[in-house]
């Protein structure tokens, strides 16, 4: 399995550090509004990585944070007349409805920055004790000068950054580059008791205590769009391996951007759409095929053209699976030899997946399949119960358990239902015999007696036929 790591710029193969366990870090939202269609596209292929690392039989340990602390809250907070929290835990209620509908899986843990300032504090104070942390009257900064190697995931040396970086504009600071990992309390904001008086921490060293707390000091896979590459995931590094010592990070993975008209969705640029206005028109399985069907790594256009055609890809698959359910709940037919060779669909699956996570060439495998098994079908009147079965099964483990491109949604209900309208066809020829013997008191009687359940009949020169009320 090869996955390509932003680090070393290259593809390398994957291995864990303790098989079968998977540490796995992915930044999750700031809590201070509904999350948008962009981020929605970072959620979701680290989800489907997940979930295909399982289908391996790796053992994830999936972390996602939440940052409940941050200035776009205070902010946001200030302009309603509401408190911090009372914003962060709103929008963090919101953010969990949304992903449940996006079929994605819960985290492992969900940990929450205001849960975890003690980790920040103790951790903060180890850098300053080894030199790579100073304090400015209550704001303390990270001094990048001291780390060595900074810079060396988004692979810009220190002189250029200082050029070209966003960064914050602070006389306090020994360096522009140095950034802030505790801030001095301000009137208004919410706060902390610490070592260099009542404050708040940072966004970068949130991240960085959490996954530690969680995961431990290195982790095997962080994971992030391609916009936290600089600063944050580079911030990250330097704080942590400065103070633990040791790799932080062993696979860097990042999402390409989510665009429109060939520009960064994004809410600073006001170009966005949440992800619940596109729950609205679309289906959780069509948006997640709409993002499987190109590389995470590439930038993908947002249009209404390309949901649509993905609307429609979830609908071959799932008359697909329809299909089979109800011919299996209909058959029984004994096993028999079938020309059928579901094992290559697996492997051409595993090789799609296992070349980093290629979901195009995945879903294009599984779109072989919908074609051959339908022609299949059509090509054999008579099949075995078992061919229905491992059909199903296969699109269950893909289509399903790994890309949730799929709703396995064919109920109990529905198989009975099939069921019934076998039975409803036995006794319309029943009645339609009963009728030619001239005993319509009985015949009537099965009419009476289906409509009472709500099955209406109607009588034709062709049969009887019914529909349900």
């Amino acid at each position: 399995m090869q996955i390509y790591n932003t680090y070393s710029k290259r593809k390398e193969e994957f291995q864990p550090q303790n098989p079968p366990l998977v540490t796995f870090y992915m930044c999750g939202p700031t809590v201070y509004d509904y999350f948008h269609i962009g981020n929605a596209r970072s959620f979701v292929m680290s989800d489907i990585f997940r979930r295909y690392l399982e289908y391996k039989g790796y053992q994830v340990k999936f972390v996602m944070n939440l940052t409940d602390v941050d200035d776009r809250i205070i902010k946001k907070s200030i302009n309603e007349n509401k408190t911090a929290k009372e914003v962060s835990e709103f929008y963090s209620d919101r953010f969990f409805e949304d992903i449940a509908k996006l079929n994605i899986k819960p985290a492992t843990e969900f940990p929450k920055a205001t849960q975890h300032i003690s980790e920040m504090i103790e951790m903060i104070s180890d850098l300053e004790k080894k030199g790579f942390a100073y304090n400015v009257e209550g704001n303390v900064f990270f001094n990048v000068s001291k780390f060595k190697e900074y810079g060396k995931l988004s692979g810009k040396n220190i002189d250029e950054l200082i050029v070209g970086a966003r960064i914050e504009v602070n006389e306090s600071k020994k360096n522009p580059l140095d950034f802030a990992l505790w801030k001095k309390v301000k009137e208004g904001e919410p706060s902390w008791e610490s070592p260099w008086g009542k404050g708040r921490p940072g966004w970068h060293i949130e991240c960085s205590a959490m996954s530690i707390k969680h995961l431990g000091e290195t982790i095997d896979i962080h994971a992030g769009g391609n916009d936290l590459i600089f600063p944050h995931h580079e911030n990250e590094i330097a704080q942590s391996e400065a103070a633990c010592d040791k790799t932080f990070v062993k696979y860097w993975l990042h999402f390409g951007f989510l665009n429109i008209q060939s520009e960064k969705m994004s809410k600073s640029l006001g170009n966005f759409f949440t992800a619940r206005d596109v729950l609205n028109k679309y289906s959780a399985e069509s948006i997640r095929l709409f993002f499987a069907q190109t590389h995470y790594v590439g930038p993908l256009n947002f249009s209404d053209e390309l949901l649509q055609s993905s609307a429609k890809g979830v609908e071959k698959i799932s008359n697909l699976y329809e299909i089979l359910q109800q011919k299996s709940a209909l058959n029984n037919i004994e096993s028999q030899t079938i020309d059928f060779n579901f094992t290559k669909y697996y492997e051409r699956f595993s090789i799609a997946m296992d070349d980093d996570f290629s979901t195009p060439q995945a879903v294009a495998v599984i779109f072989d399949f919908v074609r051959d098994a339908n022609k299949f079908i059509t090509e054999n009147e008579i099949l075995p119960k078992s061919f229905y079965n491992d059909a199903s099964e296969y699109l269950v483990n893909t289509a399903v358990n790994v890309l949730g491109i799929l709703k396995d949604d064919f109920s109990k209900n529905k198989i009975e239902d099939v069921i019934d309208d076998k039975l409803i066809d036995i006794l319309l020829n029943i009645r339609s015999q009963l009728k030619n013997e001239k005993n319509f008191e009985l015949a009537d009687m099965i009419r009476n007696e289906l409509q009472i359940l709500g099955i209406e009949l109607k009588d034709g020169k062709d049969g009887t036929t019914f529909k349900r009320k």
